[in-house]
């Protein structure tokens, strides 16, 4: 019993450990969300902080309504995207070490 509890805090640790040096990586990527078949595009790091917007010259008109919904979308494309990205990363981390049903990792 004394030994299952010891390899089993070694393996909590070794998985924090892991889990630190991949938030950080994450943090360092970047992803690109796209609306408008790439007519607006958003740069997001992987903290989900906006880098950049891009809009081409031929949505700048008098449609603002149309703009906002494209930037919303683009922003919403790279959130999504960022998610995704984590999620990846994440699931191969946990394999093999027991985890209670419906846990999400902190982040």
């Amino acid at each position: 019993m004394k030994n299952e509890l010891g390899g089993l805090l070694q393996q909590a640790q070794k998985m924090q450990e892991n889990f630190q040096k991949t938030q950080e990586e994450l943090a360092q990527m970047e992803v690109k969300g796209e609306s408008g078949g790439g007519l607006v595009t958003v740069v997001m790091t992987g903290k989900r902080a906006v880098k950049s917007v891009s809009i081409d010259d031929s949505l700048v008109t008098d449609d603002k309504d149309m703009l906002e919904d494209l930037v919303a979308a683009a922003v919403n494309d790279a959130v999504n995207k960022v998610a995704k990205l984590k999620q990846e990363k994440m699931a191969g981390m946990t394999a093999g070490f027991p985890m209670p049903p419906g846990f999400k990792m902190p982040f």
